[in-house]
């Protein structure tokens, strides 16, 4: 299984994610670093875990407080080619989405850069024809099916015809809770998916958790809180991200 590191954007800070409840967000501190600037930790998340893919919330987009586009064009600079960032800004639907893509890019200065992925949440999208708009112009996207409480937000989840092969199960309020991985509707939403990859979000809190991650037959796992922590180890499978067997 892969493990994704997790960098949330909100007001030009890095920030720590509490139970999705986002007006508790404040600047990270990290034992990986000692400063909450975004492309550091990035830099410090991405060279910890030899990850090959960051999953990015642009928060202040997805909550009307001010986009961070030209810290993504520095993110897309600083990491550079051979690293995938999975972008969720709140898209709504493929053209806001598409153009941020087109700001990034002329916005980044780098010979080389990360190659954006659009991450299309539930909780914000009103469109489902994004999905299959982003594939046929080139992009690969991913669909992140949002929860809280025990409900799923936004756009019904039930009819997977729609989905893209890669599927996220995001578990907001499990989201830098250390309250476990929520591995009921991860298997809810593997039951509906068929041969697509499901990718589960949050609630990590030590090794014992990723292997419990691993063994209900996740693709990946989204971890932010314990990198931080230091409460997790990983080995490194260059190439690939870490991974846990």
């Amino acid at each position: 299984m892969q493990v994704i590191p997790v960098l949330d954007l909100l007001d030009g800070h890095a920030v720590r994610a509490v139970r999705g409840e986002r007006s508790r967000y404040r600047p990270i501190q990290s034992s990986l670093c000692a400063t909450s600037d975004p492309v550091a930790i990035a830099r410090a998340l991405v060279a910890a875990t030899g990850a090959r893919t960051l999953y990015v919330a642009d928060l202040g987009a997805i909550l009307g407080r001010g986009a961070h586009d030209v810290v993504l064009a520095a993110l897309c600079d600083a990491l550079g080619e051979g690293v995938d960032i999975w972008l969720d800004a709140g898209f709504t639907a493929f053209a806001p989405m598409r153009a941020l893509a087109e700001r990034i890019a002329r916005l980044a200065h780098g010979p080389s850069r990360a190659a954006l992925v659009p991450v299309f949440g539930t909780e914000t999208l009103l469109d489902s024809g994004a999905i299959a708009q982003a594939s046929a112009c080139g992009f690969e996207p991913i669909l992140s099916l949002d929860y809280r409480g025990g409900r799923a937000l936004g756009l019904p989840h039930a009819g997977s015809a729609w989905w893209p092969s890669r599927v996220i199960v995001m578990t907001l309020d499990h989201v830098g809770a250390y309250a476990g991985p929520d591995l009921d509707t991860l298997a809810d939403v593997r039951a509906l998916a068929g041969e697509r990859e499901v990718i589960g979000a949050g609630g990590i809190r030590d090794d014992a958790d990723l292997g419990l991650a691993a063994s209900s037959g996740a693709a990946a796992w989204l971890v932010a809180s314990a990198l931080h922590d230091g409460t997790v180890s990983f080995r490194r499978d260059v190439g690939h991200g870490s991974s846990v067997e």
